[in-house]
């Protein structure tokens, strides 16, 4: 017969194992908390499908990107975030500036996203595009009348040009990318041409500003193309694109004149003190595989970024553009003397 030592370690033996047994699920069960600032359906399906695939469970913290910011400065090092996504280059430009990211060394990210949509260090990259185009209505306005963002503050344009806000953060990139082109004063001297042509004071979404045009209200509005690639997709048969045309400027000329369509980007990167590091560089991966990207483009008309995946037909409808070559990085980077310059120039 077994002694009482031998009965008693071999008792604490089998409560041991079990107890590492019933645990094991537990530590299977990998997790990432993500911030994000994006607010579209499509993204549930992208969170499902990387589930699927890898077994790691999303939480979902979702707030406007500078409550989102605050809050991860305010959790400092016991922050749980593990990534933060936003829908624009500015957002995640404020959060990089706060050093709230950490360096990413992927391959896989190097490889499929272009060099001019990630940050140069790794710190963060873009998975989809949006370009801020002229959008025209096609009884009041010919393509052949536009050419450039530069040419908007010409005063031929007076009274005849819709602008939202200088709150906005798709503006605040754009007048960035000017400052990137251009400097500081000839930006400024643009955006007060561009508030002297003004039809109204800014106000509404771009969807509203859209709408105007689409009405023949106004002739003319800067905007962001998924947003008429929504309106499209939500009213099937209705013939929009016979009323309102996209052009993307900066396509043809020298310097400038030729550097391509502005555009924007959805980012993210991994937090500075990211408790699940591997689980989330994994989650920027998935990403930029096509299915990912393919997503993005059908459920919210992005542009995708890894060459190869087209777009979805109705925004395929738009045309082809050749696209502004400065690192979005930069465009970030030049955000908040972008936003005192608009404030300088009477840009509400």
């Amino acid at each position: 017969m077994r002694s009482l030592r031998a009965r008693c370690l071999f008792g604490l033996s089998l409560l041991f194992a079990t107890v590492l047994l019933l645990a094991a699920p537990l530590r299977a069960q990998e997790t990432i908390n993500l911030y994000t600032a994006r607010h579209y359906d499509s993204d549930q399906q992208l969170y499902a499908e990387f589930t699927k695939r890898t077994g790691i469970k999303i939480n979902v913290v979702q707030a406007g990107g500078n409550e989102l910011i605050q809050r991860i400065e305010r959790e400092g090092a016991n922050s749980p975030g593990d990534i933060l996504m936003a829908a624009d280059a500015a957002v995640i430009g404020r959060a990089h500036a706060r050093n709230l990211f950490r360096q990413v060394d992927s391959d896989l990210l190097k490889a499929a996203i272009p060099a001019n949509l990630r940050e140069p260090n790794g710190y963060w990259f873009g998975f989809t595009t949006r370009a801020r185009v002229i959008m025209y209505n096609k009884a009041m306005i010919k393509p052949e009348q536009l050419s450039t963002y530069e040419d908007l503050a010409d005063p031929k344009w007076k009274g005849k040009l819709l602008v939202n806000s200088s709150t906005v953060t798709y503006n605040q990139s754009l007048v960035a990318s000017m400052i990137a082109q251009h400097g500081v004063a000839e930006t400024e001297k643009w955006a007060r041409g561009i508030v002297a042509n003004m039809a109204r004071a800014p106000k509404g979404a771009d969807t509203d500003l859209i709408s105007a045009v689409y009405k023949g209200e106004f002739p003319l509005a800067v905007a962001n193309t998924y947003y008429l690639g929504n309106i499209i997709k939500t009213n099937p048969g209705v013939p929009i694109l016979d009323y309102i045309g996209v052009f993307f400027p900066n396509q043809t000329g020298e310097g400038w004149a030729g550097r391509g369509a502005h555009v924007n980007v959805s980012g993210a990167g991994v937090l500075r003190y990211a408790p699940n590091r591997r689980a989330a560089v994994k989650f920027l991966e998935f990403l930029a595989t096509p299915e990912a990207q393919r997503v993005f483009a059908d459920g919210n008309s992005e542009f995708p970024v890894v060459p190869g995946v087209e777009p979805a037909e109705r925004v395929k409808a738009f045309g082809s553009f050749k696209m502004d070559q400065v690192n979005i990085g930069q465009v970030g980077k030049n955000n908040l003397e972008a936003v005192r310059l608009m404030d300088r120039a009477g840009w509400q």
